[in-house]
């Protein structure tokens, strides 16, 4: 609820009380001043009107409506002493500007009756102190045309802020979008990795529980160590994403991953049941940009959950070139093909070309001609490995 008069601080209440009076005052001294007589200085005259004049200036940024109408009444009282028109210059000039303010603040139903009975006013004024039909017509012409370029330019400036606001609205909406997106894909590739070698553990230690009792034991190990580092994960991602951890301190922020630590996710890929042959091309000692290197693992590690899911084969191939100007990722199985392919299949393909996309690079994935399935990567790189001889 708008707060009341007695709602408000002491000194807003003082504010206000100030701003009305000085206004209400302003028709008094704007008569009083034009009312000095041919025997004052004409310079007088000039600094009176102007300080009547600025008693509304406080008002007007309260109450633009209000003002208006007593710079008007002013005017109007003053016009009835039929004083030189150059003295009526500065409160017609002033009233213009509220009615631009009123433009500004206001919408149409209230600006368009504003700025008529203000050229109403103005007119009236006029009669007073024009004589001849020729001048009162390009009087009144002047008017208007004053009126109506202080109304357009607060229009102008109201649609500029107007769209200045929406343009702020979609650009905050457009990065939530973008931050969803980022999270979901984080918290995909964290997650589907480690569920897929659980999963594959989980059905080989129930197989062999009976038979094998050292197999099984070592399944259960491997789903204890992949759901600790899981868990761990999730944590720090959440973390990061809270801002804070538990006790209010910042949260830890662990390095990304990236291809350095291809061989540990090759380590758990054959804990679930197959064995990854990992080719590095290139110059291996050239650093990446983190969001190149974060990018490509994740590129790797998704192509390498599907193939455990999916594949059904006991071993994939994994190609990592670095050439001048792009990094090729290449994931390969001879496996009977990944369904989530498909359109609509699964989110893990979206990602991988989402992250792509992000760098300004390319993914193809689909059925290679002689059975399987390939993941193919190309990032692009920046100046800063230009002059890396390629292979």
């Amino acid at each position: 609820m708008p707060a009341t008069p007695t709602d408000r601080p002491p000194h807003d209440r003082v504010a206000a009380t100030l701003a009305w009076g000085t206004a209400v005052a302003h028709p008094l001294l704007f008569l009083a001043g034009l009312r000095t007589g041919p025997y004052r200085p004409t310079e007088l005259r000039f600094f009176l009107t102007a300080v009547a004049v600025g008693l509304t200036l406080p008002l007007v940024r309260r109450n633009p409506p209000a003002a208006l109408g007593l710079l008007l009444a002013g005017m109007l009282a003053a016009a009835t002493t039929r004083p030189d028109a150059v003295f009526l210059y500065l409160p017609v000039l002033a009233a213009d500007a509220v009615v631009g303010r009123i433009a500004l603040l206001y919408p149409l139903r209230i600006l368009l009756p504003t700025a008529l009975g203000a050229l109403g006013a103005q007119i009236a004024a006029a009669t007073y102190t024009t004589s001849g039909q020729d001048v009162f017509v390009s009087t009144v012409v002047a008017l208007a045309l004053a009126l109506l370029t202080a109304g357009l330019l607060g229009r102008s400036v109201r649609e500029r802020r107007s769209h200045a606001a929406e343009l702020r609205v979609a650009t905050a909406a457009e990065a939530v979008a973008a931050e969803r997106l980022r999270i979901a894909r984080e918290l995909h590739d964290v997650v589907a990795h480690s569920i897929g070698v659980i999963a594959i553990q989980a059905g080989v230690g129930r197989r062999v529980i009976d038979t094998r009792p050292a197999e099984a034991r070592n399944a259960l190990a491997t789903i204890e160590t992949t759901g600790r580092e899981t868990l761990a994960g999730l944590r720090r991602t959440l973390g990061a994403l809270r801002g804070a951890a538990a006790d209010g301190r910042p949260a830890p922020r662990d390095p990304a991953p990236g291809l350095a630590d291809l061989e540990r996710l090759a380590a758990s890929t054959a804990d679930a049941g197959v064995r990854v042959e990992l080719r590095h091309l290139g110059n291996p000692d050239v650093s990446l940009p983190p969001e190149v290197d974060l990018a490509a693992y994740r590129i790797v590690q998704e192509s390498l959950t599907n193939v455990v899911r999916h594949a059904a084969v006991p071993t994939c191939r994994v190609t990592v070139e670095r050439r001048a100007d792009t990094l090729l990722v290449e994931i390969a199985d001879d496996g009977r093909g990944t369904p989530c392919a498909e359109p609509g299949g699964g989110y893990g393909l979206v990602g991988m070309r989402e992250r792509a996309a992000l760098l300004g690079g390319s993914l193809s994935a689909g059925p290679r001609p002689g059975g399987g399935f390939h993941v193919t990567a190309l990032l692009p790189l920046p100046d800063l490995l230009e002059g890396t001889p390629a292979p």
